[in-house]
């Protein structure tokens, strides 16, 4: 084990000052784990060495600890004044929000591209890629490609409905159209070209090897059998290929790369297969489909795009892609990456899983309230403001992290609460009669309820009318059960005596607790659907029926907010939740 006295003076001192700085902050009780967490973060030069430097930090932590004790505070400070000024002021972190600077964008006509698959609509993970190329597009004044990667009729095979999906949320989301909009399987012939030109230059071969076979090459260090041969007999087969004469699974065209690389899964990768599925926009015309890290590459360059943003987990992807830019002398975009945001709320859902328990009458359909679809934010009445909002302040970092959906529904609450009407919405409600204690006490027969807390407008109210002396009004059960007394807010001070509410004062007397009431004559049946996990849980209950519009937001005290789906007569209005 290294022994203390081992280290060089400059870590020595770096330990050191930190030991001092901690046992100022907190009054002679510096922790070591706190010591080594600020080494790390100044030197990572060091944090290979975490683990050794355990007992240099322990040692003189207990030592700063011990000036502390036993000479005060104030030698401590003058200790650290000595070592270093600078660290009696600590340096708190500042988290970065928002995105960087772009890398080479002189003199270049920035073009980015949001590439997702139209194998259903677009989900909560994809509104990153949309915000964050489109923040860009703006910000550098470029484009964005929206191109739709629809190159897989077998795995993720298209839906025809979804490319109109995707290109309506795409503007809901980044607040304006996509700039160029392609569909890869429309574009066919430019990818089947591309091929043969690799064939013909003899960077790229047909392989008849089965998926397994090559794999075991691949691993073993050895190459293909087919890969040495003769740019006529690899031309011969892409023929066979292109004319439907080999099989699925009996022909792959792969990438010719150094037999030597690190990665056993870059070497030869796959770039077309053969696919006799149809589609549903070319039909049956193509029998071999470029798989999409080749498409992709090829679109890239030919849309030329400058930079490309995605997932980190497409850092193979890149790696492909330059190896195939090398061999038609290309120059590769700029790339940048993100981390990985897991919302807990959301865990496992895939688009092809949803798909499936779609079809299988599990969801109702993509707008189901359980799903993290677009579709089903847009109908609860989520505001896209409030994701691009949220992701532009999470900014572009590669770091995995987890949520709830609680974080993003703050940027919503932001963004709609201060322009959102209040309406009262009574669960599960008793109905009692309104008696009064004394005939004399006076009340203005028309109640004034402000459609906001924090409006100045005196004439932006509701109007609640009574009649007279007879009224009957609605409260949540709950309430009735475990309250004696308590005030009708924003109204009175009442006493429950049987299946009467007695009033006993306009004015607030004591501290009773405030509950939400209906009077009968403004209410309605409604029914509020709230997605829970895997269960739609419905309340049912009377809602305030005042100046209600459908559609709208509506922000239901001591509820949340909710939408209202629809307002059918003479049924109960259907409300869907929004967040609380």
């Amino acid at each position: 084990m290294r022994k203390d006295t081992d280290w060089d003076s400059d870590i020595k001192d770096v330990v050191r000052k930190y030991a001092l700085q901690n046992a100022l902050e907190y009054n002679g009780n510096g922790k070591p784990s706190s010591v080594l967490g600020r080494i790390m973060s100044e030197r990572k030069d060091l944090r290979s060495l975490a683990k050794k430097l355990s007992s240099l930090i322990e040692s003189e932590v207990s030592i700063a600890n011990e000036i502390a004790s036993n000479d005060g505070l104030e030698t401590v400070k003058k200790i650290l004044i000595k070592l270093n000024p600078d660290a009696l002021v600590r340096k708190k972190q500042i988290r970065r929000t928002g995105l960087p600077d772009l890398l080479n964008t002189e003199n270049k006509k920035i073009i980015l591209r949001f590439a997702p698959n139209p194998n259903g609509p677009l989900t909560l993970g994809h509104s990153r890629g949309i915000v964050i190329n489109s923040q860009f597009a703006k910000k550098y004044n470029g484009k964005v490609v929206l191109r739709f990667d629809d190159t897989d009729t077998k795995v993720k095979p298209p839906m025809l409905e979804a490319y109109n999906w995707i290109e309506e949320e795409y503007e809901w989301i980044s607040g304006s159209p996509a700039d160029i909009i392609i569909r890869a399987s429309e574009r066919m012939p430019i990818y089947l070209d591309y091929a043969e030109k690799m064939i013909s230059k003899g960077f790229g071969y047909v392989c008849r090897c089965s998926s397994g076979e090559f794999k075991k090459l691949r691993d073993a260090g050895e190459v293909s059998p087919y890969r040495n041969r003769s740019i006529e007999e690899n031309l011969n087969d892409w023929s066979d290929m292109l004319d439907g004469k080999m099989k699925a699974g009996e022909g792959v065209v792969r990438v010719k790369t150094p037999t030597d690389l690190p990665n056993p899964a870059l070497r030869d990768w796959p770039a077309l297969r053969i696919q006799h599925g149809e589609h549903p926009i070319v039909g049956k015309k193509y029998k071999v489909w470029p798989l999409l890290d080749f498409q992709s590459a090829i679109e890239d360059h030919e849309q030329r795009v400058t930079h490309i943003i995605r997932g980190k987990d497409l850092m193979d992807s890149t790696r492909k892609q330059k190896l195939l830019y090398e061999h038609f002398g290309w120059d590769y975009p700029e790339t940048m990456y993100w981390g990985r945001v897991k919302v807990f709320e959301f865990g496992g859902f895939s688009t092809s899983g949803m798909r499936k328990s779609i079809m299988e009458s599990e969801y109702s359909g993509w707008d189901d309230l359980r799903l993290p679809t677009i579709k089903s934010l847009r109908r609860r009445g989520f505001d896209p403001s409030s994701l691009r909002s949220f992701w532009l302040d999470l900014g572009l970092t590669q770091k995995d992290i987890s949520i709830s959906m609680q974080t993003i529904e703050s940027f919503n609450i932001k963004k709609i609460d201060p322009i959102t009407p209040r309406r009262f919405f009574v669960r599960n409600p008793i109905k009692l009669k309104m008696a009064w204690k004394d005939k004399n006490i006076k009340f203005n027969n028309i109640l004034k309820i402000p459609n906001h807390p924090n409006s100045t407008n005196l004439d932006d109210v509701r109007k609640w009318r009574f009649n007279e002396f007879e009224e009957t009004l609605f409260i949540e059960n709950n309430d009735y059960i475990k309250e004696d007394k308590f005030r009708l807010k924003d109204f009175a001070d009442v006493s429950k005596i049987d299946k009467y509410c007695e009033v006993e004062s306009i004015e607030r007397q004591d501290n009773r607790q405030i509950v939400h009431w209906l009077l009968e004559s403004i209410s309605r049946e409604a029914v509020l659907h709230i997605p829970e996990g895997n269960n739609t849980i419905i309340h049912e209950g009377v809602i305030e029926n005042y100046n209600l519009e459908e559609g709208k937001i509506y922000q239901f005290e001591r509820v949340g907010f909710a939408k209202i789906e629809n307002i059918i007569p003479g049924k109960p209005i259907k409300l869907i939740w929004l967040h609380s």
